[in-house]
């Protein structure tokens, strides 16, 4: 099974794949209880970085990102410009 990192809305990065490895600045590996399926933390705000706890939906993340289509480019989504008399 390829390795594929799906981008959950408003939630998580949900990681799957037979050979999955995931390694911190320092070279050490990370050993989840699945190797094969795990998520990982978008939100910043989980107590068991870089996995996801669940927090997300606590504290009501919401993510501006989103693939485009088939020719989408690694960018995020754009936002809305602030009107003129609020500091950007």
């Amino acid at each position: 099974m390829a390795t594929t990192i799906k981008v959950r809305q408003n939630g998580s990065y949900l990681v799957e794949g037979d050979d999955v490895k995931l390694i911190d600045w320092n070279g050490n590996e990370y050993k989840p209880s699945n190797p094969q399926k795990f998520a990982l933390c978008r939100c910043g705000h989980s107590t068991t970085k870089p996995f996801c706890d669940g927090t997300h939906s606590k504290i009501g993340f919401q993510a501006a990102e989103a693939a485009l289509g088939p020719a989408a480019e690694d960018r995020p989504a754009e936002t809305a410009t602030p009107p003129a008399n609020e500091p950007t």
